[in-house]
């Protein structure tokens, strides 16, 4: 399509003391992104109703993210100038650390929101060299257009390009910013480039470095669980023994488990079969599954057995995106734990939490250590609104005993307690008022 005329293209730059700069340009080319249009069409298929943009009803036309402007600003050339500090996103690994930069509303008061930084975390790569790129760093409409950095002793290096801020899958939020690899751009755009007389120098070769913490791999622990034509996450607590939500797993149809691919483990698709599964009535949503095969490299888990409201923690599974790019991360701090009698029932945290994600691993970033497996996300059923940033896990601490009890004897009814609970959990799990004591009179 043609582009629309444009009288006057202008560039606003912060200036010291707290002020605008604000100087002309002129577009130079617009580019399509290749290795990013192939991610794209590979991970968001028009089947699954993926839309773009800040709106539900309306959005960025798909077809349209690829494309990219160069825009030349004469007042910003300077014979020292050189290029900003960049890195490669062949280099990234999920859950590293990723700050995107933007303005938010375009230039709806530029003096307020002018260069606002959001923090999250690599939540999933895509296509060549790492071409797409999925962030959970909170970003909003106006920002499309902006860097995504990643931390380097040196200071932040630009590794990204946000192409949009929101992502709707049918009518659920997603809550992740998709972004194109600044490289796969610069790529695409070699030979426009080339006829302005623009060299683009290499990237220097670095690699992000991501924090060893506890030498524990979340995504060594967790598979993508299918059931017929429903799937959900799992988390691995054995070779041969999975945990999951009951809902994943309610469909009377084959069940497969395939674990998330790890340095010397290869993709394989494995058979499993529900050796027990909680009542309709449980307030648990749990499920164990034994596979007919053991998984090869199998590292088990710690698992935690303390919970400190306001820590960090990580989310891993095969949330929105499925079995297309592996299971994704995305970061925040448990917002609350809930007790009865004084022991932890409930689990909440800031994670972005979409459908598919249910049964995955929620992981201390501290630690590295297991927490528990993820229930749910909230639904406003009356708005038909879905909050992926508040959402509930069962705590590792409810079900390791009986884990540790049914490798033990290998009686599902090591389970059978989840299924017999007090009052208080049941009305907790239900988003009901406690029962309070009994009257006297």
């Amino acid at each position: 399509a043609a582009l629309r005329p444009c009288p006057r293209l202008r560039v606003l730059l912060g200036a010291e003391p707290g002020g605008l700069r604000e100087l002309d340009a002129r577009l130079l080319a617009v580019v399509p992104c290749a290795a990013f249009r192939r991610a794209l069409e590979r991970g968001f298929g028009r089947a699954e109703r993926w839309r773009f943009g800040g709106a539900e009803e309306a959005g960025t036309d798909p077809r349209a993210l690829p494309w990219f402007a160069w825009l030349r600003v004469p007042g910003l050339d300077a014979p020292e100038g050189g290029w900003a500090a960049r890195a490669s996103a062949g280099c990234l690994r999920k859950g590293q650390a990723l700050l995107a930069c933007g303005s938010p509303f375009g230039d709806l008061c530029p003096e307020l929101f002018l260069n606002t930084l959001s923090r999250g975390v690599v939540s999933n790569l895509s296509g060549e060299e790492n071409a797409l790129v999925l962030t959970d760093a909170r970003c909003l409409p106006g920002t499309e257009g902006g860097g995504a950095f990643v931390p380097s002793p040196d200071g932040p290096r630009v590794v990204a390009v946000i192409a949009a801020s929101f992502c709707w899958k049918g009518a659920e939020w997603v809550g992740l910013t998709l972004l194109c690899s600044l490289a796969a751009i610069l790529r695409s755009s070699a030979s426009v480039l080339g006829e302005a007389g623009i060299v683009v120098p290499p990237v220097p070769a670095w690699v992000a470095a991501v924090p060893a913490g506890s030498g524990q791999d979340p995504l060594g622990w967790t598979a993508l669980v299918e059931c017929g034509a429903a799937w959900g996450s799992g988390v691995l607590l054995a070779p041969r023994m999975l945990l999951t939500c009951r809902h994943v797993v309610e469909a009377r149809a084959p069940l497969h488990v395939t674990p998330a691919t790890s340095p010397g483990r290869d993709a394989a698709v494995l058979r499993g079969r529900v050796v027990f599964a909680t009542e309709e009535s449980s307030p648990f949503d749990v499920a164990v599954v034994e596979l007919e095969e053991s998984v090869s490299g199998f590292v088990p888990p710690c698992l935690a057995d303390t919970f400190l409201p306001g820590e960090e923690v990580s989310v891993v599974g095969f949330g929105a995106l499925g079995r297309a790019c592996g299971p994704s991360v995305t970061a925040g701090i448990l917002s609350a734990v809930v007790a009865v009698a004084g022991r932890p029932v409930m689990l909440q945290t800031t994670c972005a939490v979409h459908g598919g994600s249910s049964g995955g691993p929620l992981v201390s970033s501290r630690s590295g250590c297991l927490m528990g497996i993820v229930a749910s996300n909230t639904r406003d059923t009356g708005a038909g609104a879905t909050y992926p940033h508040l959402n509930f896990c069962i705590p590792i601490t409810i079900l390791q005993p009986l884990v540790a009890r049914y490798r033990r004897t290998g009686d599902p009814d090591a389970f059978a307690g989840l299924n017999r609970v007090g009052e208080g959990v049941r009305a907790t799990w239900q988003l009901q008022q406690r029962p309070g004591p009994p009257s006297k009179l």
